[in-house]
């Protein structure tokens, strides 16, 4: 490690390293100083801070800080650190560019095909046959393959081509604004993070961001250090610095051994104060991210990169680098704090980055996990449709063409066969682009980054995008009590001092001064100097709460008893304090030793009662003199003092001292001993009132079918009474409250090992688990996630705050951490960050999640109606008429705008609250209901019975010409457009049967609660007419191309009369003979061209220019298959004939 940060030294700034020297703006270190000082550790960093600087205090100095008051709050000095030492903030990635990003889209296979077929179908249409053998193929290929006609076979590929660029567009728009969202989540999250630092003597919260070198940062349990920094002072510091050198033990840090405290790493045990020496780029964290490339473009580089490194450093840094690539990759775990918008990239780099890390990756979510299985399967059939279609075209042309007609294969016809079976394959390709519900991952990414967005609002900051959605599923929930069910805001309100329990505060004057003068002691100095109570902002209110807040009960407790806590800190300060024994889960109690003026020791302790009271030997009397407190005595005391308090739902804990002489002195190390033969001064009871809201809030979850469940470190009585009030348990239920040994004791075997059988038997009835460890809480998780009993797998939601919640939250379907009163450690961990701590903000985020759920099912079941009836369509018609009666641009253009304009509309139907009536949907329902089927089948019968309708016998209803078995080019015909209308607004209006699943009757319900809706299926509306309306009845766009001739004004009139198109057609006819022999090629080709351009439909096609075109079509569509053939076969007779 050393090696590599040295290195990286050499390479990165060694330019400003001289600009700087001798000493950089005045002050007493140079940045390079600073980052040599923090490669050392342990007892060489201590040995170098004595020579270079004298001791720490020194250093300080030299940074112009005070290691008591801080920095001065001033705004220039700041500015002036952060231009030498760099400002805490790492660079993030470049994101990717919208090019990147389309160039990504046009990866797609689907599309790629496409692509490949519009290009040869484009190739092939300007490509003219040799002269005149052309008649030989022209009869095979039944009339099709005369001049003017294959001029419309540009148009097609064109307009494939031209969809394809709609889609990837649309697609990479997307994702860039998915990015950017991504981006914009990141950097909340990074707002969010604060870190205690003092400034002109004062404990401010100040953005992560903000530190500069020389700042005096007060570190405690449970936080993610932001920045580099050397010891001051430390109580029982242990930091876990696995992140950066891939050791799991804990290091002991301390002033005088080991002072060295560095960016990224977790503070497990004790707290202290650090003065800053290295941020951003230049701390421990910065420089490895230097080495990883997170500038961007050594991305790529990085692979080989990191084989060097390992090859030419020693092998174990190889493998300390490797562990530090992992740590930092855990979801950006490292320095997500450290630097705003780091792993911002959103989902999809920060899974490569994952899997190149091989950290095992959490699994798909519930419905990422159905939709990738539902869109495999669809992907097969429309595979499957698709080849059959083209076979069986493919077939029935060669046989109709070699085998009825017996022909031969010509060389020089090969160009038209060819353009024939790519017309298949582009045919195949649209059922199966058809087929594939592409629109689907589409509706998946808006429908959660909306709700992403509205859930910022309901208290939810979602860090990972799936947690949002799998939370709708969500079975069962194990909350904490601290903080989300109760409102963490502790006051004590019963107590038990001088053999008197007291059920409110008693009069000062009631207590011995002894009682009173050590209870005072014990209370303002065995707890963190960072835990205060401040006066209140306004005038009424309830005083400030800082800091843990038991201990800030036990200071209202001294404040109520009208003594102070801050003089006696004050002659007491926090480096004057012999030893601390900070809290932690194992103990749960925290002891502070001092020095008495005689030379002695007191040790204070307090921590829960049951604990300490089994640690006590003597209890201080009404006269505060002590006596015996034996065994039986703690028994009875357990029984009349602390189960009542309990019951009254009250956390018990129990405050005690001890003295030592000073004659010799205790090992301080063992703690055992030391924190033993206690005197108990006083038992507390401390009230944590439910929050108001909280009872409701899990009735909606039981309504909801969601199971609460209440994981609690505290007393099995306190936690069982709270439980009451939440109304978690009920009375006359069949329920289990078990303490965390009980529940061990239940689920493990004889050798020790937890059988999930064993758990299956205890889960389903617990609801409260007490006196719990983290590790009790990551079992339960685990147990219920992993269990198969029951009629559905268990979605399981999981709160958490502290810093060894971190397990049970990574483990859970979806982790929840407290905005508030969160560690760093349990945010990291999280997938969902509650900002306002509040139980009721789970009930909304169920709420939110289950309508993404829901937003999915209706996109699918009108994506579904869609695909079912445009595959049926397509094949049906290609096998029967040879061609489909559903173009592929038109098939294209209902996948852009359905897709497309579909998925933005159902997905942002705002969420119910009837939505929490409902059962959840659980890991192994099947995406599609019963009902969603019935009405997907339902709608596809009555769409495809019209269609059908219309293509076999539809130009009977509307007496216009037919559209079927048109030739191989020919242009639009009215029959197929009318189709095409009637397909698309069967869609639209089924786009609002779509917005109800669960077989409501009235669809219409809550319509205009959308906007987007609204607007979205009036605007496709508007499109489509528009779209598909005759160019020639639009005279503007007309007159916008060219001023209007003479003729084409005659030839506007001649359109409107029936009678005259009539008269028109049989003048056409009669010269066909005429047009065949006399017209040049090329001039022909120009004609059709610059007609098609102008006119869209048969009726724009009647001009005397362009009488080619539409004579032809008119004798193909008048004529049936035989005749067309014999009037190929014999121009002349054919003619004749007709006129």
């Amino acid at each position: 490690m050393g090696d590599m940060a040295n290195s990286s030294i050499e390479f990165h700034p060694k330019p400003q390293q001289q600009r700087e020297a001798p000493h950089a703006g005045g002050f007493g270190c140079t940045l390079a100083e600073l980052r040599s000082l923090m490669e050392l550790r342990g007892a060489e960093a201590l040995q170098k801070v004595q020579e270079a600087y004298g001791d720490v205090s020194g250093l300080c100095r030299r940074l112009k800080t005070s290691p008591t008051e801080g920095l001065a709050n001033n705004a220039n000095d700041l500015e002036k650190r952060r231009q030498i030492y760099g400002q805490n903030f790492i660079p993030p990635k470049q994101p990717k560019t919208f090019l990147q990003l389309v160039w990504e889209a046009l990866q797609d296979v689907t599309l790629i095909i496409l692509e490949v077929a519009a290009i040869v179908s484009l190739g092939l249409s300007f490509y003219a046959p040799p002269g005149e053998e052309s008649e030989a193929c022209g009869n095979v290929s039944a009339g099709a393959e005369d001049e003017g006609e294959a001029e419309a076979g540009w148009i097609e590929g064109a307009a494939i081509l031209l969809s394809v660029t709609c889609v990837v567009l649309v697609t990479a728009f997307n994702d860039w604004s998915k990015e950017r969202q991504f981006r914009g989540l990141q950097s909340r999250i990074e707002q969010e993070q604060r870190f205690s630092v003092i400034r002109d003597g004062q404990l401010l919260q100040v953005p992560v961001a903000a530190l500069v070198v020389g700042d005096i940062a007060q570190v405690k349990y449970g936080d993610l250090l932001p920045a580099d920094g050397v010891l001051i002072q430390g109580n029982d510091l242990k930091i876990d610095e696995s992140s950066l050198t891939g050791e799991s033990d804990h290091v002991r840090k301390s002033a005088d051994k080991d002072p060295m405290l560095l960016s990224g790493t977790h503070v497990m045990e004790g707290s202290g104060r650090m003065v800053v020496t290295a941020v951003g780029v230049n701390s421990q964290t910065g420089i490895i991210f230097t080495l990883l490339g997170a500038g961007g473009e050594e991305e790529e580089k990085k692979d080989k990169k990191g084989k060097e490194i390992v090859t030419s450093s020693k092998q174990q840094d190889g493998a300390m680098e490797s562990s530090q690539t992992k740590a930092k990759k855990q979801d950006g775990a490292v320095a997500m704090e450290m630097q705003p918008l780091k792993s911002a990239e959103g989902g999809e780099t920060e899974e490569r980055e994952k899997k190149k890390a091989s950290v095992p990756k959490k699994e798909k979510s519930v419905l990422q996990g159905k939709l990738t299985k539902l869109a495999v399967q669809i992907g097969k059939a429309g595979l499957v449709m698709s080849a059959i279609t083209v076979i069986i075209l493919v077939l029935y042309f060669v046989i109709e063409t070699f085998v009825v007609d017996g022909r031969v294969w010509l060389a020089e016809c090969t160009p038209v066969y060819v353009q024939y079976f790519v017309k298949f394959f582009i045919i195949g390709v649209t059922v199966l682009v058809v087929a594939v519900p592409e629109g689907l991952p589409l509706a998946v990414t808006i429908s959660l980054a909306y709700s992403v967005k509205k859930m910022m609002r309901d208290n939810n900051l979602v860090r990972h995008l799936d947690a949002c959605e799998t939370m709708g599923n969500a079975t069962a929930i194990c909350s904490d009590k601290t903080g989300t069910l109760t409102t963490n805001r502790m006051t004590v309100v019963q107590s038990y001092l001088g053999d008197t329990h007291y059920k409110e505060v008693p009069a000062p004057s009631t207590l011995t001064p002894k009682i009173l003068d050590l209870l005072v002691h014990a209370i303002s100095i065995n707890s963190a100097y960072t835990t205060k109570i401040l006066p209140p902002e306004k005038e009424g209110a309830l005083p400030r709460q800082v800091g843990n807040k038991t201990e800030c009960a036990l200071l209202g407790f001294v404040l109520d008893l009208k003594r102070d806590f801050q003089p006696v800190r004050e002659q007491i300060p926090e480096d004057k304090l012999h030893k601390v024994y900070t809290f932690n889960s194992v103990r749960k109690s925290m002891s502070t030793v001092i020095r008495m003026p005689d030379g002695g020791f007191r040790l204070f302790s307090k921590g829960a009662s049951e604990i300490l009271l089994k640690k006590c030997t003597n209890i201080l009397n009404s006269n505060g003199e002590p006596r015996g407190f034996r065994p039986r005595d703690r028994d009875d005391m357990v029984k009349k003092i602390i189960e009542p308090m309990a019951c009254d739902g009250l956390r018990t804990i129990c405050i005690a001292y001890r003295d030592f002489p000073a004659a010799q002195e205790p090992d301080w190390d063992n703690e055992n001993e030391v924190v033993g033969d206690l005197t108990c001064i006083a038992v507390v009871g401390i009230e944590d009132p439910v929050r108001p809201e909280v009872p409701e809030a899990i009735r909606k979850c039981q309504r909801a079918g969601i199971t609460v469940r209440m994981v609690t470190g505290d007393n099995i009585n306190t936690a069982r009474a709270i439980a009451a009030k939440c109304g978690i348990i009920q009375p006359g239920e069949d329920f289990l409250c078990l303490e965390g040994k009980e529940f061990n004791r239940r689920i493990r075997n004889e050798k020790g090992e937890i059988e999930q059988e064993r758990l299956d038997k205890v889960w389903p009835k617990l609801r409260v688990l007490a006196r719990s460890s983290p590790t009790d809480k990551h079992t339960l998780v685990k147990g219920i996630i992993d269990s198969s009993t029951g009629e559905q797998r268990q979605v399981v939601a999981v709160t958490g705050d502290g810093t060894n919640d971190g397990p049970a939250l990574k483990k859970a379907d979806v982790g929840f951490a407290m905005g508030i009163a969160g560690t760093d450690v349990a945010k990291e961990a999280s997938d969902i960050i509650l900002t306002d701590d509040n139980f009721t903000s789970i009930v909304k985020a169920v709420m939110w999640g289950r309508n993404v759920y829901d937003s999915i099912s209706k996109f699918l079941q009108f994506q579904l109606t869609v695909n079912v009836v445009a595959v049926i369509v397509a094949f049906t018609g290609a096998c029967i008429t040879q061609d489909s009666p559903l173009k592929a641009v038109q098939m294209l253009w209902v996948n852009l705008i359905m897709d497309t304009f579909a998925s933005l509309a159902l997905a942002t139907e705002p969420p119910t609250e009837s939505l929490l009536l409902r059962k959840p949907y659980g890991r192994d329902k099947p995406l599609i209901s019963r009902t969603m089927m019935k009405n997907i089948l339902g709608h596809a019968v009555y769409q495809l019975t019209i269609i059908f309708t219309l293509l076999f016998v539809g130009e009977l209803f509307f007496d216009i010409d037919s559209g079927r078995n048109a030739p191989l080019h020919s242009p639009p015909s009215e029959h197929y457009t009318i189709i095409f209308n009637t397909f698309v607004m069967m869609q639209l209006f089924n786009e609002i049967n779509a917005r109800k699943i669960h077989g409501e009757r009235n669809v219409f319900h809550g319509i205009f609660s959308n906007p987007i809706f609204c607007t979205i299926v009036l605007g496709t509306f508007a499109i489509q007419v528009i779209a598909t309306i005759p160019t020639s009845q639009l005279k503007c766009l007309k007159e916008a191309g060219h001023g209007p001739g003479k003729d084409e004004m005659t030839d506007e009139e001649l359109a409107e009369g029936e009678e005259e198109i009539d008269h028109a057609e049989r003048e056409l006819r009669r010269g066909q003979i005429l047009w065949f022999r006399g017209l040049n090629r090329i001039q022909t080709q120009m004609e059709v061209v610059s007609t098609f351009k102008r006119s869209g439909s048969f009726q724009g096609a009647v001009r005397r220019r362009s009488s080619v075109l539409s004579q032809l079509h008119d004798v193909t569509n008048l004529s049936t298959p035989t005749h067309v053939i014999l009037s190929a076969a014999n121009p002349t007779s054919a003619a004749g004939s007709e006129s």
